[in-house]
């Protein structure tokens, strides 16, 4: 495990462009990021959490001009992105391109979306391609003892030595909100709510001028 401040994304940027896995903080928690279009990179990280192949990552674009190249906005899409990115909100969104959603297969057709504030952020703009990220923890656990995904350096550490896994590290200190994305379905004949999280329901809402149903 490397450990380096939030403020070197260039190292950061680097180990992705290597193929490497980079541990980025958020406001939530700690996210595991690897090249999208690295297909070992991407499986490294799926073994490592134990997560089904086909629960897709999060695509971390990095502005909503390559969002838009690359994929299609809904009239609500466009609202919650304009209200609520960069932000805790991510959106299923269709592509644009077969090719792209060949290229990029482990976030998903449609796309689970999402740009994001912060050093997840800052990196997604520095690196040529795209990201893939998800939580650092081990998947489908949610027993009574499980705390969820990681909020601490010490938790990090640990996932990676359960894992067997070797990552950069950006050390952000505690997370604060320990809460997931907010996660709208904006690719399907119905805009609807798949998963409440920092984004209240009522805040998306009063945004696409209507409750949404959900999932």
């Amino acid at each position: 495990m490397q450990i380096i401040p939030t403020t070197d994304i260039d190292t950061a940027a680097a180990a992705i462009e290597a193929g490497r896995l980079v541990i980025v903080p958020t406001a939530r928690w700690y996210m595991i990021c690897a090249d999208a279009a690295n297909p070992n990179a991407c499986k490294a990280i799926l073994e490592g959490k134990q997560r089904p192949k086909n629960k897709p990552l999060a695509l971390v674009v990095p502005d909503q001009a390559r969002a838009r190249d690359l994929l299609t906005f809904t009239p609500d899409a466009e609202r919650l992105a304009a209200a609520f990115w960069p932000g805790d909100l991510a959106l299923f969104l269709s592509w644009r391109d077969p090719a792209a959603a060949a290229r990029y297969t482990v976030v998903g057709s449609p796309a689970l979306t999402t740009h994001a504030p912060g050093p997840l952020g800052a990196l997604a703009r520095a690196v040529p391609g795209l990201i893939a990220a998800t939580t650092v923890n081990v998947s489908g656990d949610a027993g009574p003892d499980d705390r969820g995904p990681a909020i601490t350096l010490n938790e990090v550490e640990q996932f990676l030595t359960g894992a067997g896994l070797d990552a950069v590290v950006m050390d952000g200190g505690v997370c604060p909100a320990a809460n997931h994305l907010t996660i709208v379905d904006c690719a399907s004949h119905q805009t609807h709510l798949v998963r409440a999280g920092l984004v209240h329901p009522r805040a998306v809402a009063s945004v696409v001028g209507q409750a949404l149903p959900a999932s």
